[in-house]
């Protein structure tokens, strides 16, 4: 439920201001004597139409905005206010039009669009019995009084204007504020989204971590132990079988110690710093040649200048494609291809290994997360394998030059 619009909280502040201006304006002239002495006599009730404006001024600092029946009794009070300061004020010529602007802008502060349109023609209604009253039945003179009926068209018109432009105006402010609102809202939701995928993203990762650390490293570690323990239990009784299980242990050490750097590097926002991205992805194939004993035959022409979002994509994309290899291929074959276009890089990563059944793999981290950095570059992924026929990944990311 809405709150009512009141001073502290009042959308447009300007306004209120203004009105108070405007009645304050009012109140003064109802009280100023006529500057024609002839008609000076007629004086009216000053009192009456300053308490009245009094009154309709202390309403303006709380308007309702939440039962559809408090807002019509809000409006039909003002119209009542309306009225006696039409009829008893004794100088509403000067005054008048006053009320009945505030009388509708305040009406586009509760009402929709229909009841503004009720509450501006309710206004100019009164307007018009008001112009009634003053210049057809005002004690001046008969020949006077026939003179101002054409004034009064003129003056009915003008002001009917004046209503029409205000209507559209506070319309177009109010769908303005509307429409910031909506955005703020719109984001705050979009930040706190992006808040949900990051911290996704970093569980997603984490999990990853966890799992590599449990399915290599820990692995490994565990062997590792398991040939000590029994290298040390055949020390005495068989030296020579023993040493046989030591060197084993050895290279289980080496092969944890690398899945750690390996860890370590995934972990980093730009592990190849100090080097170029050509000798990182170099690096990543001797590494790949050490654990498979494959080396990889490759062809990279960086003739484009990539931004760094596309560097660590690429670096990442080709470092997850050798993990997979290396871990689950069994290739007699790897082969790399990287080219640049003036408006495209295009990736190539291929191995002749045991392949894999894509459709029971697509839930795969490794496989999604090279999908998600191509597609957030604004790239295409796309991969072709099957038991027993390899498999090949190929990238195509756009390059835009600012």
């Amino acid at each position: 439920m809405s709150r009512p619009i009141q001073f502290n909280n009042h959308p447009f502040r300007f306004l209120l201001y203004l009105e108070w201006i405007l009645l304050a304006i009012a109140s003064i002239s109802a009280i100023v004597p006529y500057p024609i002495t002839r008609y000076s006599n007629y004086t009216g009730y000053p009192g009456l139409t300053i308490f009245s404006l009094m009154i309709f001024t202390i309403l303006g600092l709380r308007l309702p905005t939440n039962k559809q029946s408090h807002k019509v009794l809000y409006t039909a009070l003002q119209v009542i206010l309306i009225v006696i300061i039409a009829l008893f004020w004794g100088k509403p010529a000067r005054v008048f039009p006053v009320i009945f602007l505030i009388f509708v802008i305040r009406s586009c502060l509760i009402f929709e669009l229909p009841g503004r349109l009720v509450v501006t023609s309710i206004s100019f209604s009164l307007f018009l019995l008001t112009l009634r009253i003053r210049f057809y039945h005002s004690p001046i003179p008969a020949i006077v009084n026939e003179r101002f009926r054409f004034f009064g068209l003129n003056l009915a018109i003008l002001f009917l204007l004046t209503l029409i432009f205000t209507l559209l105006l506070m319309n177009a402010v109010l769908s303005e504020r509307q429409s910031r609102e909506k955005l703020a809202v719109a984001n705050k939701k979009l930040r706190e989204y992006a808040l949900r995928i990051e911290n996704q993203a970093t569980l997603e990762e984490r999990n990853r971590l966890a799992r590599e650390i449990h399915d290599s490293l820990g692995h490994s570690l565990t062997a590792l132990n398991l040939q000590l323990e029994t290298g040390l239990k055949l020390w005495q009784a068989n030296p020579a079988k023993a040493e046989g299980f030591l060197t084993r242990a050895k290279e289980l050490g080496s092969k944890a110690l690398q899945d750690v750097r390996e860890s370590v590097s995934t972990m980093r926002s730009h592990p190849w710093q100090g080097e170029s991205l050509e000798q990182a992805i170099i690096t990543l194939l001797r590494d790949l040649e050490h654990t498979i004993g494959v080396k990889p035959s490759y062809s990279i022409n960086f003739s484009e200048k990539l931004s760094s979002e596309i560097s660590v994509a690429v670096y990442r994309i080709i470092q997850e494609s050798l993990t997979n290899i290396s871990k689950y291929a069994n290739p007699p074959e790897v082969k790399l291809e990287i080219l640049t276009s003036p408006t495209e890089l295009y990736l190539q990563i291929q191995d002749t290994g045991i392949g894999f059944d894509l459709n029971k793999n697509t839930t795969g981290f490794g496989l999604q997360s090279m999908r998600d950095r191509t597609e957030a570059l604004g790239g295409k992924f796309n991969i072709e394998t099957a038991p027993g026929q390899g498999c090949k990944i190929q990238v195509n990311i756009p390059i835009y030059h600012f």
